[in-house]
């Protein structure tokens, strides 16, 4: 990447931040996009209240091109990956015998909305990614007369395992299937495109890769299937005639707002847009994507030379993220990591070993001090 952000993430010397998997840093922009929010509700208040709804529509169009959404109006701004999958698991009129099929390496996120189903006969397949040729063969192979709907994270938050979305998509789609995806661990560091892979639902919270502040995130429903997700949250943003406080004769929004029954969270509102507009309009996701993959690439090459390490993600580059897990071969993955978080290394212990997840502005410096390490601990 030839031009130098290291401006907007002026992070404390000595910290190497290889931690985007879990909750990323702001960008400078965006500390001060809340600062300013902030400044002005202690000064003026909602004065200028009109000025808050245009940046609100421009988040949801920045969140419309991160996936390519057919238009903002599919979107909904959320709190988090799991109301979004909540709302999915809820919404749907499950009959006894239905099942879901997902995986066995899945985040609570998407495992407990869905499992919650069981009380009203829905079975929930949790499939061994393992047991068939590919990942993606392991699911389809679960698949039968009475599954109503696959959902799968597009990149496994342990392992960094990357997805074949585009070939599910299209299995489901052929066969009448919902097809629902975590995204939490791609938007704003992979290339997404939810028409391509014939998604039903995508949901993610924008506090990991696309650098948004916690409790901000979108929720995507494919236009056509909207009606068949029941409401059961209500209140005064959701309906069509927004605004219009005497309308007692009130319908359902038709856009994706009837997902958000109440005032949203403004002050993430303007944090995530400018965060989002810096990965999108400022460097471009191609441009994000292409150095995420470079800096996986250059941990995995590291990693499998060193007769230390062992490398716990997949060596294939098809199967990259921005997520790398490995071990130490001599040294108990825990006391890796503390040795790690001692040293300025801000990682995860996740998959039985050590988890880096470098994003587009890391340095390689910061990736070579950090296995240098690991080496020599």
């Amino acid at each position: 990447m030839k031009k130098d952000y290291s401006d907007q993430f002026p992070q404390k010397k000595g910290i190497i931040y290889l931690n985007h998997a879990a909750v990323a840093p702001w960008p400078r922009r965006t500390a001060a996009a809340v600062k300013n929010f902030a400044e002005e509700n202690v000064i003026i208040g909602a004065l200028r209240y009109p000025q808050w709804l245009e940046t609100e529509k421009k988040l949801r169009k920045l969140a419309r091109l991160l996936i390519n959404a057919p238009s903002a109006d599919d979107i909904a701004l959320i709190k988090n990956t799991s109301e979004g999958l909540s709302i999915v698991a809820s919404g749907l009129d499950w009959q006894a015998g239905d099942n879901i099929v997902t995986s066995n390496q899945e985040f609570p996120s998407n495992l407990i909305p869905w499992q919650a189903l069981a009380k009203r006969g829905v079975k929930l397949r949790e499939t061994n990614l393992s047991a068939e040729p590919t990942p993606e063969d392991s699911l389809l192979a679960q698949i039968d007369e009475q599954t109503r709907l696959l959902t799968i994270s597009s990149v496994q938050y342990a392992s960094g395992l990357k997805m074949d979305l585009e070939k599910i998509g299209q299995f489901c789609r052929q066969r009448n299937i919902l097809f629902c995806v975590d995204a939490i661990q791609s938007l704003g560091s992979l290339n997404f495109d939810c028409q391509t892979i014939h998604a039903d639902f995508v949901i993610a919270d924008g506090h990991k890769w696309m650098l948004g502040p916690e409790g901000m995130g979108i929720f995507y429903c494919r236009p056509e299937i909207k009606d068949q997700l029941q409401l059961h949250q209500f209140g005064w943003h959701m309906v069509e005639a927004i605004g219009d406080y005497d309308n007692k004769d009130w319908s359902i929004a038709r856009s994706a707002r009837r997902f958000e029954c109440g005032s949203l969270n403004m002050i993430g509102i303007f944090a995530l847009k400018e965060s989002l507009d810096l990965l999108i309009n400022q460097v471009s996701i191609a441009q994000v994507e292409q150095a995420v993959l470079a800096n996986t690439a250059y941990l995995v090459e590291r990693i499998q030379t060193e007769p230390k390490l062992q490398l716990l993600s997949s060596s294939s580059p098809d199967r990259y993220s921005g997520i790398v897990t490995f071990k130490h071969k001599k040294v108990d993955s825990s006391i890796l990591y503390h040795h790690l978080i001692e040293q300025g290394v801000i990682c995860a212990l996740r998959g039985g070993g050590i988890r880096f997840s470098p994003h587009f502005y890391t340095p390689r410096t910061g990736l070579v001090q950090a296995l240098n390490l690991c080496l020599n601990v």
